[in-house]
């Protein structure tokens, strides 16, 4: 990246963080979803369900670490739809600023403030008796995991971001998102599942990067599956990001 562009991207960035900190409901809206469901399942749900020898808390948290940026990145495809209506592309089409400058400040953002949730939601797990032997490597294997899977939804956000006719039609599109942990080995193992779910839960990328997460906080041996897990986000970001691109000069040209 040139300094230029670079540069660009930490003007509109800082701008898309000051209106992240006027309205510190974004980031609380997010969490809460998360933690109820973490709540709703650890003691309301958990003593039916059968999580081998850890507990279920530690079991489910990398699943809602996944829920919890589902739940982030419809605001920045809010965010983005607002800005494209209220016409701030054109005034800096009229600026020397770098075009794609833009959208990497919107996903930027989105990173920050879902790193910031995923923070929030850790602790409560810490507070509800999640556990974990994981050292320092580990935990920056998870950390940046949970990066690369926010940079993939992100660019998969900007896309109904630029594309919606409403701002509730933006945001709408996370709702599959959230609720694609749920057939997966997010709550309950695979294995417990009819033939038909249970093919299709092994083999969506919520299951993959779960398991990796869990094996990473257990320090067990993550196999190949790590790999399946990094192919499944970089996979989506690739393309997304591709796709938003294309749109996006459609948009401004």
């Amino acid at each position: 990246m040139s300094g230029h562009f670079i540069a660009d991207i930490s003007v509109l960035l800082g701008r898309s963080l000051r209106h992240i900190t006027r309205s510190l409901d974004t980031i609380i809206t997010t969490t809460i979803t998360p933690i109820a469901m973490l709540l709703l399942f650890t003691y309301v749900l958990g003593g039916a369900i059968n999580a081998g020898s850890e507990s279920y808390v530690t079991y489910l948290l990398p699943g809602i670490l996944l829920i919890t940026i589902a739940s982030g990145i419809a605001y920045t495809a809010f965010r983005l739809f607002l800005d494209l209506k209220g016409g701030i592309f054109e005034r800096f089409q009229s600026m020397p600023i770098a075009r794609s400058a833009v959208l990497w400040a919107h996903v930027l953002t989105s990173v920050i403030a879902n790193l910031i949730s995923v923070a929030v939601v850790v602790l409560v797990a810490f507070a509800m008796g999640f556990r974990t032997s994981a050292g320092p490597l580990a935990w920056l294997a998870v950390l940046g995991i949970l990066v690369l899977f926010t940079l993939a939804l992100t660019w998969i956000a900007v896309i109904p971001g630029l594309t919606a006719k409403s701002a509730d039609g933006a945001g709408a599109f996370s709702y599959p998102l959230i609720f694609l942990p749920f057939v997966s080995s997010a709550f309950v193992p695979t294995g417990t599942m009819p033939g038909p779910v249970r093919a299709f839960a092994e083999h969506q990328p919520v299951t993959s990067i779960v398991n990796t997460i869990r094996d990473l906080f257990a320090e067990r041996p993550v196999g190949g599956g790590i790999w399946i897990a990094l192919a499944w986000c970089v996979g989506i970001l690739v393309v997304a990001y591709f796709v938003a691109n294309v749109i996006y000069r459609r948009k401004i040209s």
